[in-house]
């Protein structure tokens, strides 16, 4: 059952090779994409299965036992998250049949989708931090060409800030993986839970926390590290952006997430908590004051990208089994909201033809129901009851009223008094009010002019996503009690532990 941990990396890179191989044969390009995508939902759901009720399941590659070897873990925090890919990688694929034009299928979209997923998959499943490394790479090559497919100047732009920054962030991630290499002489996860209480030199090992602090801090957009997301997350064609949304941050959290909860827990990084405490706060805060100056819608959905990181890292700082179930519910629940609201917003451009919310209006009187599609996600990551965003935002502030943290609780509820504000600002300006141009005639629209089987590709993975806001929200009660499941696993690592080493550590 171990070995089934290979085929979320497996499938996507074999579709790639696939696809490379059939350059020139566009539309079956998009077949393998939607196949490979709903094969990795399959296994991942196994997986998912198999770590509820068998725990932890791990393969040392090449049978190489740990440390000395490749070690692929799937416990139960790693099994949920690579659900999540699968989803957002299906709907992704199905969205970019109705939205991706020929041009950048022909440059190798469709294969730079699937090594971008395999990327992400290899980062929740990897069980030695210089593969992580690696995966991160992976991750930063793939979405660095699909940032800059098509070649306009504004996506030009925006890449440069992206890729300068995250290279400047690996980097640092190297150093630090010398440094601790140099002091613990191992880099599995699982050894390093071990080893680290029992090392020299304190300060030094301080230093490497921060260092990876950093490092996960830049993938994750948390303050003061995320100028780099809104700058250019609104620039790719909204699948991208999409899967950028709704995958790529959350690397960064789950990084933190599994780095100070499995790895880095010994008392010498106790000011790290302190330092996410504080600086989900400022991420809270930053985040929401720069959506409610947008205009443009997906700036707007970027900047609530940074906001909303700060409420996962406000959880994963208070370091209780609710704050970190909390946390990884809200992450749930963002990746699927987040990621519907960018669908949304490439409907609305081919809708009205902008993505500028003064310049478009009038859609709800023409598309009621397109109206009622935006407000799920909407209110759900704005945390109206009884969408999961409710329920996420309570458990991450009843952990922080728990704990005592009372000013940053107090600014997570404000946060989500002006996410509501945006969203009904999005609403009122697109949905509500009189289109300022004038009458416009439905039928000239963009998405009128691309055929039936396009419009359903796109309206498909909007209606999925939505549905599963309102599922989260309406059935929270198994949900919750898995997510605590999750939290009280990965706050006890032992069992990891066991897991990888077979007992020996």
């Amino acid at each position: 059952m171990n070995r089934i941990i290979m085929l979320p990396l497996l499938i996507p890179l074999v579709t790639a090779v696939a696809m490379l191989l059939l350059r020139i044969r566009v539309q079956l390009h998009r077949v393998l994409n939607v196949v490979s995508a709903a094969l990795s939902g399959v296994v991942a759901l196994a997986i998912f299965s198999a770590t509820m009720s068998s725990g932890v399941l791990s393969l040392q590659v090449g049978g190489w036992e740990a440390p000395f070897g490749i070690s692929l873990v799937a416990d139960r925090l790693s099994a949920v998250m690579v659900v999540m890919s699968a989803l957002i990688g299906l709907c992704t694929a199905l969205y970019s049949i109705g939205t991706i034009d020929e041009d950048r299928e022909h440059y190798f979209y469709h294969p730079l989708l699937q090594l971008l997923l395999m990327g992400v998959n290899g980062a929740f499943l990897t069980g030695d931090i210089f593969n992580l490394y690696v995966w991160f790479e992976v991750m930063l090559i793939s979405s660095f060409v699909l940032l800059v497919l098509g070649g306009l100047p504004q996506q030009l732009e925006g890449a440069i800030k992206y890729v300068t920054l995250n290279l400047l962030s690996s980097a640092i991630f190297l150093a630090a993986v010398g440094i601790l290499y140099g002091m613990a002489g191992t880099l599995n996860m699982a050894d390093l839970a071990v080893r680290i209480p029992l090392l020299e030199h304190r300060e030094l090992l301080t230093v490497v926390a921060v260092l990876f602090m950093i490092t996960f801090g830049v993938k994750a957009a948390v303050f003061p590290l995320f100028f780099w997301l809104p700058a250019s997350y609104h620039t790719p064609p909204v699948a991208v952006s999409a899967v950028f949304a709704g995958l790529l941050t959350k690397v960064g959290v789950y990084a933190i997430m599994r780095f100070f909860t499995t790895v880095f827990v010994c008392d010498d990084a106790a000011f790290i908590y302190d330092v996410l405490l504080w600086s989900s706060g400022f991420t809270m805060v930053v985040g929401v004051l720069g959506a409610v100056a947008q205009y443009d819608m997906r700036k707007l959905l970027s900047f609530h990208i940074i906001s909303q990181i700060g409420y996962m890292i406000f959880a994963v700082a208070l370091q209780s089994p609710l704050a970190v179930a909390g946390g990884l519910f809200y992450m749930v629940h963002n990746i699927v909201a987040k990621t519907n609201l960018f669908y949304v917003s490439g409907l609305v451009k081919r809708l009205a033809g902008s993505y500028c919310l003064r310049d478009i209006g009038g859609l709800y009187r023409l598309y009621p129901l397109f109206g009622l599609l935006f407000l799920v996600p909407a209110l759900g990551l704005a945390g109206i009851p009884p969408l999961s965003g409710f329920w996420a935002k309570l458990m991450v502030i009843r952990a922080g009223i728990e704990a005592g943290a009372w000013g940053l609780t107090a600014v997570a509820l404000s946060v989500s008094m002006l996410t509501l504000f945006s969203m009904i600002k999005i609403w009122n300006e697109a949905f509500w009010k009189d289109d300022p141009r004038g009458e416009q005639s439905a039928d000239r629209t963009e998405y009128h002019a691309i055929g039936r089987l396009k419009q359903g590709m796109i309206i498909a993975p909007i209606v999925v996503l939505g549905l599963v806001t309102v599922v989260f929200g309406f059935w929270f009660e198994p949900f919750f009690e898995m997510m605590m499941l999750v939290a009280e696993e990965l706050l006890e690592p032992a069992r990891y532990i066991r897991s990888v080493t077979g007992g020996v550590l």
